[in-house]
């Protein structure tokens, strides 16, 4: 029987997936009944594409796999607190429970800017944790983040270079 940290790890491969893609390495998992029945990780880049979030991705696929947009005993494992639009995609597509790993301070809709996945107001609440594996999913972020910035810099220094 797989564990949370099982899971998530699976999220990370996902997420992985992405970084090869040179999408930002957020990864997902649809967990029903102990079972993965969606993946995602993003996509945005290689489809021009806001929606295709790791989150939306999974969402899609399992509701595909389980032939319901209702994902009402299902958990959502994934790399990064989920952002609005994916919480709104969580919250219309009943999943039971969230898991997500690293924090994030800027676009975080669960827990950091927002609480949307437990507002009563809403027809939906979902079960959070957080923290699952936050090291590690957020060491790959920052990595990603700091290669990006530094790709960014050489390629200035090379053009500006050439410019002179």
């Amino acid at each position: 029987m797989m564990t949370e940290i099982d899971y998530m790890r699976v999220a990370m491969a996902e997420a992985e997936q992405a970084e090869i893609l040179g999408e930002v390495p957020i990864g997902a998992v649809v967990v029903h009944d102990g079972k993965i029945i969606g993946r995602g990780h993003n996509m945005r880049e290689k489809f021009q594409d806001a929606t295709y979030h790791a989150e939306v991705l999974a969402i899609m696929e399992a509701c595909q796999n389980l032939g319901s947009w209702r994902l009402e005993d299902c958990d959502l494992y994934v790399t990064l607190e989920p952002c609005i639009m994916c919480s709104g995609a969580i919250i219309n597509s009943r999943i039971k429970r969230v898991i997500y790993a690293a924090s994030d301070p800027k676009a975080g809709a669960v827990d950091s800017l927002y609480h949307l996945l437990q507002d009563e107001r809403l027809n939906h609440q979902v079960e959070v944790k957080s923290g699952v594996l936050a090291t590690e999913c957020g060491d790959m972020l920052r990595h990603f983040f700091r290669m990006i910035r530094k790709k960014r810099k050489t390629e200035r220094k090379r053009q500006k270079e050439i410019a002179n």
